[in-house]
């Protein structure tokens, strides 16, 4: 029964990610109980998802290494430039503004979300390009996201470069090993005939970091609307506006490589900030963090049309 219950989850993961966030909001004891399993959540879902990822077959599907690497260069080093240069632009670095600012450029800093394959195949995109981008992007934020966040852009995170650094490392780096042992020890077979349940074991998972992640979020709305719509509108415009920019970039390529690498983009993991970082960080990045949820779980269902159109066209 535990199993088939896992296989249903898998099933109806669409369904089930997006009541995770609309419960965890709208119930704010649920989201308050579930707040402290919020890094060991990300933790086993990062698990889950490299045991399910075997890396020498990710791997073999590259057959377009320029394209992958130029993706990899563009989503972890050119993004973010370019977003702080659109947030000095825009007077989103200083002010009242500057956290909310600040927050947006270490949103562009972020890897490739975990989900992006299983969004790509949802809406027509290219799944096996989303998968091995979203891979290699996980494995290197550690090394990447640290000095631009804190020492090329100065943003303060109550945290060193280094000490960031180390629990990224640690957060990405401890799963994998821990699935690459798990793998060994229970063989591919085993493994392939677990996938339905494993794969409802990350949808229960993303549920409860959707729970944990929406805590104080209500009540932040109810209190200051105008700030909280404020800082909704703005993720929603970071995501799009990256997957835009993103995809007109790579648009010589064509359409459906630059549309996956829009949607690659546009969708960061902010989970892995909101595990690694202090309680003592700004609390409008930690909320800005928690709001990018919506465009996450939400964009790539709402521009599904919008790919079918263009794909059809392209």
């Amino acid at each position: 029964m535990p199993i088939r219950a896992l296989e249903w989850c898998a099933g109806r993961g669409s369904t089930l990610l997006a009541f995770g966030i609309l419960v965890g909001l709208a119930v704010p004891p649920i989201s308050s109980a579930f707040r402290p399993v919020l890094t060991p959540s990300v933790f086993l879902l990062m698990l889950l998802v490299l045991l399910r990822v075997d890396p020498a077959q990710a791997l073999s599907y590259l057959r377009r290494p320029l394209l992958v690497a130029a993706l990899c260069l563009w989503l972890l080093i050119i993004s973010p430039l370019a977003v702080f240069g659109l947030a000095w632009l825009t007077g989103l670095t200083s002010g009242a503004a500057a956290p909310f600012g600040a927050a947006l450029v270490i949103m562009a800093t972020g890897c490739a979300a975990t989900s992006s394959p299983a969004f790509a195949r949802l809406v027509g995109l290219d799944g096996e390009l989303s998968l091995v981008v979203a891979l290699l992007t996980t494995l290197l934020v550690p090394f990447t996201a640290p000095p631009l966040a804190l020492g090329l852009m100065g943003v303060d995170l109550s945290i060193s470069i280094g000490g960031l650094m180390a629990r990224l490392a640690l957060l990405v780096g401890l799963p994998l090993l821990l699935s690459l042992l798990i793998r060994r020890l229970a063989g591919p077979e085993r493994l392939a005939r677990a996938g339905g349940a494993v794969d409802g074991a990350v949808v229960l998972l993303v549920v409860i970091y959707g729970f944990g992640v929406m805590d104080g979020v209500l009540a932040r709305l109810l209190a200051e609307p105008a700030l909280m719509l404020g800082g909704t509108a703005l993720a929603f415009a970071g995501s799009l506006g990256l997957n835009l920019m993103t995809a007109l970039a790579f648009r010589p390529v064509g359409t459906r490589p630059a549309l996956s690498a829009g949607l690659l983009s546009g969708n960061r993991n902010m989970a892995l900030y909101l595990a690694v970082l202090p309680a003592t960080t700004e609390p409008h990045i930690l909320l800005f963090f928690a709001l990018c949820q919506f465009p996450l779980f939400f964009s790539p269902f709402l521009l599904k049309p919008l790919y079918a159109r263009l794909l059809h066209h392209g």
